[in-house]
């Protein structure tokens, strides 16, 4: 019988976790806009709003940088 062997993602493999340090959409501030919950860029550290965001700025980053891997910046959340 084969043994089943999960694949593994390169861009998961070479992160080094960023938590976030602060509990804001850099964006939104500085436009003065509100958001729904936040992500962390895993590339450059940004945080940013979600696809639940009226503006989500996570997704236009990922499209202007690509930028592959994010997580949630929610105190509390993984």
């Amino acid at each position: 019988m084969a043994e089943f062997r999960a694949k593994t993602c390169y861009d998961l493999e070479r992160v080094e976790l960023k938590r976030p340090d602060k509990y804001e959409c850099e964006e939104c501030v500085a436009k003065g806009e509100k958001w729904v919950h936040l992500r962390k860029c895993q590339e450059c550290g940004l945080t940013l709003c979600c696809d639940s965001s009226p503006n989500q700025h996570a997704r236009k980053h990922f499209h202007n940088t690509k930028h592959p891997v994010l997580i949630s910046a929610e105190p509390g959340e993984n």
